[in-house]
């Protein structure tokens, strides 16, 4: 049965791959850094220590995993360059945890790294599966791509694995939700490589200009908000809706406030349909809001990357975005400071099902194991990796992946710190707007989402195209 379900997996996706190319998600990814030449890969081999240093460092080691029994060589196929230090840096981490892991741990530790770019990573993962071949950890796409691989029983269940060598708590709590609600399972079959949470960044000193005491915690008092900041003279809100996806997040925002953080996943069972009112209200919200001015003039022209400058500037108040934005934050080149631009969750709809802990969140292209090759020497890296990854990545590179950090850096960025606070108010996530979609379907909403901001499609039109392209893409 397993090798029925694999080969149905790979037939859909070499079907896919010569329709449209395989590759990682839209712009819920956008932070993820992109894919190198198409048919680029790289192995690289470690050599283990001398046997007179591997005595040395079982001597001195002792740290909380017990080197395996057994070494054999890990199998690692990875969409990040060993060297990346300047994208994701998730390549750089994962060899350093290697690395790590071998000098600390087990010396007789040895790995095999391949590199596959992004736009071939699926169409590998599932020929390997195809031949019950898939490496002992490998890069995928969190939620729908990765079920397949569940229900083909093919990855481990890394709740259980992580449970069963007293390390489970070493996963951010947010994350555990978070991979559990894309896959819709009890367990989680993923380890995050990133995690952000989403909101809206606010300048202070604008806010103090147009006499704002604090943030809003209702859209209603946001929008309030806006007509003092109009009246200063201030654009209240830059959209980045040039790129469209910011455009989608902030109508979504909207939807999972009044309709609830789990509205996408029903809308994409077919259980709440995309021409509900929920979504017409929602979609109505974004077209009135430019209407009335919040967004600026031509907002649909304006691209993300200067939406965010104009907030760090001055020249606007407010920005949807994700935490990938306190790398920009933490610059010395923010001309708004250290302490200069505030968060806030996304505002509660009166009336509305959604609350203010439930933070809509993405986590990029995640790491799975083969439940097939899971054995003591796989568990001993892993149990290391979940460990010491948190705390690496923020030391590092001042990241977070998903992790528990134990000890931040006494230089960390006031704004990632800020992040780290606001993401252990987490009580429940929802995906981003186009996260559960066909392609069809995403390229649908966003393609549609100026136009709908413009006033050139109406709300019901809007939604109404989602529901018509939802039916004749959805999955059998």
């Amino acid at each position: 049965m397993k090798k029925k379900i694999a080969a149905m997996i790979l037939s859909t996706a070499m079907a896919a791959s010569l329709l449209a190319g395989c590759g990682g998600n839209d712009a819920g990814n956008a932070q993820e850094s992109g894919s190198a030449a198409a048919d680029a890969a790289s192995e690289t081999e470690a050599e283990p220590e001398t046997e007179e240093a591997a005595d040395t460092d079982q001597e001195e080691a002792g740290g909380e995993s017990a080197a395996p029994t057994e070494t054999r060589t890990i199998k690692i196929l990875s969409m990040w360059p060993e060297d990346d230090a300047d994208s994701t840096a998730n390549g750089s981490i994962i060899m350093a945890m290697l690395q790590q892991y071998q000098a600390e741990e087990n010396p007789d530790f040895t790995w095999e790294y391949e590199y596959v770019d992004s736009d071939n990573l699926k169409t590998k993962v599932t020929t390997l599966a195809a031949s019950d071949d898939l490496p002992d950890f490998f890069a995928y796409d969190a939620g729908t791509s990765l079920l397949e691989l569940i229900e083909a029983d093919l990855v481990l269940d890394v709740t259980q694995a992580l449970t069963d060598l007293g390390v489970y708590d070493s996963l951010d709590e947010g994350a555990k939700t978070y991979l559990a609600n894309l896959t819709g399972t009890d367990s989680i079959y993923d380890l995050p490589l990133g995690l952000n949470i989403e909101g809206f960044w606010y300048n202070k000193a604008l806010f103090e200009q147009a006499g704002i005491d604090g943030a809003p915690t209702t859209w209603e008092e946001m929008l309030e908000d806006c007509d003092k900041l109009l009246a200063a003279g201030i654009q209240p809100i830059a959209t980045g809706a040039g790129d469209s996806w910011p455009a989608t997040r902030l109508l979504h925002a909207y939807a999972i406030r009044l309709m609830g953080a789990d509205c996408m996943e029903q809308a994409a069972a077919g259980t709440l349909a995309y021409d509900s009112e929920g979504f017409v209200k929602a979609a109505k919200m974004i077209q009135d809001m430019n209407k009335a001015g919040y967004f600026g003039v031509g907002a649909t022209t304006v691209d993300q990357n200067t939406a965010a400058d104009m907030v760090m500037n001055g020249e606007a108040a407010m920005l949807y975005n994700g935490s990938w934005y306190t790398s920009t934050l933490n610059a010395d080149t923010n001309p708004a400071g250290e302490d200069g631009i505030g968060f806030f969750s996304v505002p509660t709809v009166e009336g509305g099902k959604g609350i203010a802990t439930e933070y809509p969140m993405n986590c990029g292209t995640i790491l799975c194991l083969s439940k097939a090759s899971y054995d003591d020497s796989v568990a001993g890296f892993l149990k290391y990796f979940v460990t010491h990854v948190g705390d690496y990545s923020m030391n590092e590179f001042g990241a977070l992946k998903g992790y528990v950090v134990k000890e931040y850096p006494d230089d960390v960025g006031g704004y990632t710190k800020m992040i780290a606070d606001e993401m252990n108010k987490v009580t429940g996530t929802g995906n981003w707007f186009e996260a559960l979609m066909t392609s069809e379907l995403s390229t649908v909403v966003q393609e549609n989402v100026q136009s709908l901001m413009n006033g050139d499609m109406s709300a019901e039109e809007y939604c109404e195209q989602m529901k018509d392209t939802y039916e004749l893409t959805k999955p059998n």
